[in-house]
């Protein structure tokens, strides 16, 4: 195999082993801290409330 072989497999393995490593500890990590808001958070309705809407 050439130089450029070599480089460009060592590049290739490195890049997708580098890429495993970091998933894998984004998922033991957990979600770590969530914010405040998300985005499906909807505020239950008194049912006082309901005819003012």
């Amino acid at each position: 195999m050439t130089i450029g072989g070599w480089i460009s497999m060592f590049l290739s393995v490195g890049f997708v082993t580098t890429l495993f490593l970091y998933c894998i500890i984004r998922v033991l990590r957990g979600p770590g801290t969530t914010p405040d808001h998300t985005l499906g958070h909807i505020e239950p309705v008194d049912e006082s409330e309901s005819d003012q809407r």
